[in-house]
């Protein structure tokens, strides 16, 4: 990181500015003239510099959260999602170094009215719920799928007790998972690792599906941008990427369509009536695009919005704040 501060030149000019006295040139008379009105020196026309243009307003602090957990105990919290059936959030706690395998993950379980239900609901700290940095997460027929490290873990979806894991071969930072509604899931490794030095490229990038308990590759490429949320409508894969800002559909055969860049470092994406939303930790905010494709921002102020998730019976997009350990709701508008 790069500590910017004042130059010297800067200070040095600044301090000697207040204090100079005009220049005087001897004329032939003999009377001192001021340089300024010398022959040939535009005395009395001299051009004024326009004031520069005011830089432009901050924009306007976000609404209040209509739901603002904070202060129970979350732990780098990354991914909400929202379980309609048991009208709770699940949200996953990476509990401590995002590429860490210490076991120190756990996912919650909270209420729509900020209240927790069980801060620990899956431990992993405990025999048979291993967890080491939990991110995305995906229900299909009844099994909670959570990304964790080279591994997809899977949980019922109704008890949270373990129900067996997916080595993905290779991966170094999964990092979402999605399903379709035919029970396909998918899931994103970015190709990264982070620790103490930190954040380090390792070319893995690329977006997997699970078929028979295997881990098959869709797409592996440097290209895919650092791939991050996944979102599955209506059987199309739509991918955003945290390294390169992008938004683009998947193929079966890994070939990306529909490309868009809406903001830099994307993270969750999520659907909501017709409409595609992404969390952007660049522009602190939550993007969304209208019938034309085109991007603009919904709801700014947000710092480190991780994989926010919709609740759809209260029409709440649901953010995961994740240096912040808290996590907000907002109306849609």
């Amino acid at each position: 990181m790069k500590h910017l501060g004042l130059s010297v030149p800067f200070v040095l000019l600044a301090a000697c500015g207040g204090g100079s006295k005009p220049t005087t040139t001897p004329t032939e008379g003999g009377d001192p003239v001021a340089a300024g009105d010398q022959p040939g020196s535009g005395a009395g026309s001299a051009q004024v510099t326009p004031p520069a243009d005011p830089p432009p307003p901050p924009p306007p602090p976000p609404p209040q959260p209509t739901m603002n957990a904070k202060e129970l105990g979350f732990d780098t919290p990354e991914s909400v999602l929202y379980d309609a059936e048991a009208d709770l959030y699940l949200v996953s706690n990476i509990g401590g170094g995002p590429s860490a395998k210490d076991g120190n993950g756990f996912i919650s379980r909270l209420r729509p009215d900020g209240t927790l239900d069980n801060l620990k609901w899956i431990d992993g700290s405990k025999k048979g719920s291993t967890l080491n940095a939990p991110k995305g997460m995906a229900v299909a027929k009844g099994v909670l799928y959570v990304a964790d490290l080279d591994t997809v873990r899977m949980f019922d979806a109704k008890t949270g007790k373990a129900k067996g894991a997916v080595v993905v071969k290779g991966a170094t930072f999964l990092n979402d998972v999605a399903a379709g509604a035919d029970g396909t899931v998918y899931v994103s490794d970015s190709g990264v690792t982070i620790d103490d030095k930190g954040v380090t490229a390792t070319g893995t990038d690329a977006v997997y599906k699970l078929v028979k308990g295997k881990a098959v590759v869709v797409a592996k490429s440097a290209e895919l941008g650092k791939p991050n949320g996944l979102l599955v409508v209506d059987g199309t894969l739509w991918v955003g990427t945290f390294g390169t800002g992008e938004v683009y559909t998947l193929d079966a055969k890994g070939v990306r369509g529909s490309i868009a860049k809406p903001a830099g470092m994307l993270d969750g994406l999520f659907w909501a009536d017709g409409t595609l939303y992404a969390t952007s930790w660049e522009q602190k905010a939550i993007m969304r695009t209208n019938d034309k494709g085109e991007w603009s921002m919904a709801l700014g102020g947000l710092e480190a919005p991780a994989d926010a998730g919709y609740d759809s019976k209260r029409d709440w997009m649901v953010v995961p704040l994740f240096t912040s350990n808290a996590v907000v709701a907002y109306h849609r508008r």
